[in-house]
């Protein structure tokens, strides 16, 4: 329990409003049901595990920082034994992709415990080694983040639901605060990562990703970073390292690299 105090404490503090009404998860398992939402997908490390990414440019995929961390050994994962898998369904993906590159939030760090500091820098990109250039998978537009108690959706894999993604049309962003956004969305295991999604003059945009759960007022709630300056920064990061044509398959961050880890968890 210990590493959620600080989490804790945080809700504690935030209002709590009336809870709306939720829409069920809908198992995206055809073609035709997943259409719209073929750039999410999996991102897998070597079978040893995964977590849920967004195609936001051809050649780049929105996730969790902490998924690029392995919480047995503290050590970064292999850019080698990852791979984005756009649109899994079923034993099958619309675009398989190795990754080139990968960049966490400058103040992103990990410990033991799981704080409020490092909720709010969860956020990385991914560049692939080649892009994604398919009609049928379109990358999301982002925006840095949704009104309070508005309404949004999950699109995510995990534990019990690892072979296709769900969708959860409605959920609502409860509170946000000191740069978290808590929700009522429904997540689990392997939804670490997964895109936040607000309709905005009829666009769907991506405006956080899943970063963690925990309890709120005896419900269960999820965690997500606002994206803000900081996505902006690591986007133009990777466009100047294009520009002077660096290559190499290396894990680098925009502060310093840290030897640590962690998984997707659940509160204890």
């Amino acid at each position: 329990m210990i590493r959620f105090l600080n989490v804790l404490m945080l809700l504690c503090i935030m209002s709590l409003p009336v809870a709306a009404q939720q829409a069920p998860l809908t198992r995206l398992d055809t073609s035709d049901q997943g259409r719209n939402w073929d750039a999410v997908g999996r991102i897998d490390v070597n079978g040893r595990g995964f977590c849920t990414g967004t195609l936001i440019a051809p050649d780049l995929v929105l996730t969790a920082a902490h998924c690029l961390y392995d919480s047995d050994t503290g050590q970064p994962f292999a850019l080698s034994e990852m791979e984005f898998l756009s649109g899994w369904r079923n034993g099958r993906a619309t675009a398989y992709r190795t990754i080139r590159s990968a960049l966490s939030h400058p103040d992103y760090e990990y410990s033991a415990q799981l704080t409020v500091d490092r909720v709010r820098t969860d956020i990385a990109l991914l560049q692939l080694q080649h892009p994604i250039i398919n009609t049928r998978i379109i990358p999301f537009p982002t925006e840095t983040r949704p009104r309070a108690h508005s309404r949004i959706g999950v699109v995510s894999y995990a534990r019990d639901r690892t072979e296709a993604p769900s969708l959860q049309e409605t959920c609502e962003v409860l509170d946000q605060q000191g740069g978290i956004m808590v929700m009522s969305c429904e997540v689990d295991h392997g939804a670490s990562g997964a895109p936040v999604f607000a309709v905005k003059d009829g666009i769907v945009r991506v405006v956080s990703v899943v970063s963690a759960m925990a309890e709120r007022g005896g419900s269960r709630v999820a965690l997500a970073a606002q994206l803000d300056a900081p996505l902006r920064e690591m986007q133009r990061q990777f466009a100047v390292r294009a520009l002077i044509g660096s290559s190499g398959a290396s894990l680098f961050s925009s502060g310093q690299r840290r030897d640590i880890g962690a998984k997707f968890q659940s509160p204890e």
